[in-house]
């Protein structure tokens, strides 16, 4: 299959002409020639297939050929609202959302996270990007500015949403089947707040447990969302 590669700009015409990364990874890394064949997406839905057309010194122009409206995105849409880790684990949680489907992305300020900065906007949608074209998403999920617990309370609608918290139900026990949207939000490694979980439960959110065993914020996150997209 012919790698796939990400248009910046939205693609309207029969050829687009990529540069900065893509255009490095095509020049410098594959050794592209004229007439190399390629998948090119521009984040909005469906992949075209192509062909280097031409080769520049940081750009490559592409002409297209037929356009296909794959969509790999599941079936049930899940929000996670999450309170971003430390280091290396921002990075993994960010391109293991997009493997699983998650469509948005909404990091977290809480009265017990730690106050590590998040990796700057750019860099977290690169690796959407590059998470994107490994796994055939054509459609880029979404990361929210950052907000407030009591914000995102105030500012979310969705009929259903989920805060993952000891002694919650437990998730095997609730019945999502009939679900088409949910929005699931996982605390900080010292979890939530007893006020941040009273101010849930006051605004209709619904407390899940995650077992007996304490996890860490990406690991709480994944699993809740593998069981929810499974669901499907």
């Amino acid at each position: 299959m012919p790698d796939r590669y990400y248009s910046e700009s939205l693609i309207l015409g029969d050829s687009v002409t990529l540069g900065g990364t893509e255009a490095h990874h095509l020049l410098h890394v594959m050794r592209a020639t004229v007439g190399t064949r390629v998948v090119v997406f521009d984040g909005h839905g469906g992949e075209w297939s192509g062909e280097v057309a031409k080769l520049g010194r940081t750009e490559v122009e592409i002409t297209l050929g037929e356009h296909h409206p794959t969509e790999r995105e599941p079936t049930r849409k899940i929000t996670l609202a999450v309170v971003l880790p430390k280091g290396d684990r921002q990075r993994w949680l960010v391109e293991k959302c997009v493997e699983l489907g998650v469509p948005r992305l909404v990091p977290l300020t809480t009265e017990h996270g730690t106050k590590s900065a998040s990796e700057p906007p750019a860099k977290l949608a690169r690796y959407v990007v590059e998470a994107s074209k490994q796994c055939g998403r054509n459609r880029l999920m979404e990361i929210a500015a950052p907000v407030t617990w009591s914000e995102f309370v105030a500012s979310t609608e969705v009929p259903s949403r989920l805060v993952a918290h000891p002694g919650g139900t437990p998730l095997s026990k609730c019945d999502f089947e009939n679900t088409a949207a949910l929005v699931l939000a996982v605390g900080p490694e010292g979890g939530f707040s007893v006020a941040e979980i009273q101010l849930a439960e006051r605004s209709g959110w619904r407390v899940v447990g995650l077992g007996e065993r304490i996890l860490r914020i990406e690991t709480a996150a994944l699993a809740v969302v593998a069981k929810l997209s499974s669901n499907t």
